[in-house]
C-alpha cells in the first residue's frame, strides 16, 4: 500500500470509528463514512469489502492498545510494606484507561452489536480484557507464591479486583450513555477497592 492509499486507508478507518460511535452500527452508511474521510464511496469500498469488514476490522485494531496495559498489570513489585500502595496506584491507572469515554463508547457499541456479531465481540473480549486478567492473574500467583496474597485461584482473584473497580463507574456509564464520575471518584473507587480485595486476599 501507497503512501496515499494508506493515508486513505487511515481515514476511513478513524472517519468509521466516529460515525460508528455517534450513530451505532445499523445507523451508520458508508456514505456516511466516505463523506467524513473526505474520499468517494467507491474509495471506501475500495479499501473495505463491506460494512462489516470495516467494522471489524476497527473493533480488532483497538485490541492492540490494550499492551500498556497489559505491560502495567504485570509489573507489580512484590513489597509486602507497599502492597497497598502499589496495587492502589495500579488500581488508579487501570480505571483511568478503561473508563476513557471512547473505551466506553466502544464496549457499549460492541455489547449492543453481540447478537449479530457474536465471534467478533467475543474476538475482543478475548484478546482485550481477557488478556489484561490473564495476566493479572499471573501477576496475583508470584504475589501469593510471595506470600503477600492468599488465593486458591489468582483468576477468579483478578476478576475480583477489576469488578471492585468498574463495577460503578462502568455500569452508570452504560446505564446513563456517558461517564458520570469524576477524577475524584475514581480516586475512591480506586483506594476502596484495593482495601476490599486485601481484606478478602492477603
Amino acid at each position: 500500500m501507497d503512501n496515499r492509499s494508506a493515508r486513505k486507508h487511515q481515514a476511513i478507518l478513524e472517519a468509521a470509528t466516529k460515525v460508528f460511535l455517534s450513530k451505532g452500527y445499523s445507523g451508520t452508511s458508508m456514505d456516511d463514512i466516505a463523506k467524513l474521510a473526505a474520499v468517494s464511496k467507491q474509495t471506501v469500498y475500495k479499501h473495505f469489502a463491506d460494512k462489516e469488514k470495516l467494522f471489524s476490522e476497527i473493533v480488532l485494531a483497538t485490541t492492540d492498545r490494550i499492551d500498556g496495559m497489559i505491560d502495567l498489570v504485570a509489573a507489580v513489585p512484590a513489597d509486602a510494606d507497599a502492597l497497598e500502595e502499589n496495587l492502589t496506584r495500579l488500581a488508579r491507572q487501570f480505571l483511568a484507561a478503561l473508563t476513557r469515554p471512547q473505551v466506553l463508547q466502544l464496549r457499549r457499541l460492541i455489547i449492543a452489536n453481540a447478537d449479530t456479531f457474536p465471534e467478533l465481540s467475543a474476538a475482543w473480549y478475548e484478546q482485550g480484557f481477557e488478556r489484561v486478567l490473564v495476566t493479572l492473574s499471573e501477576t496475583f500467583r508470584q504475589l501469593a507464591d510471595e506470600g503477600l496474597l492468599r488465593t486458591d485461584d489468582t483468576m477468579l482473584a483478578a476478576h475480583h479486583f477489576a469488578g471492585l473497580l468498574l463495577w460503578i463507574p462502568v455500569n452508570k456509564a452504560m446505564f446513563h450513555g456517558s461517564s458520570q464520575h469524576t477524577e475524584a471518584d475514581l480516586d475512591h473507587y480506586a483506594a476502596a477497592g484495593v482495601r476490599a480485595f486485601l481484606a478478602a486476599h492477603r
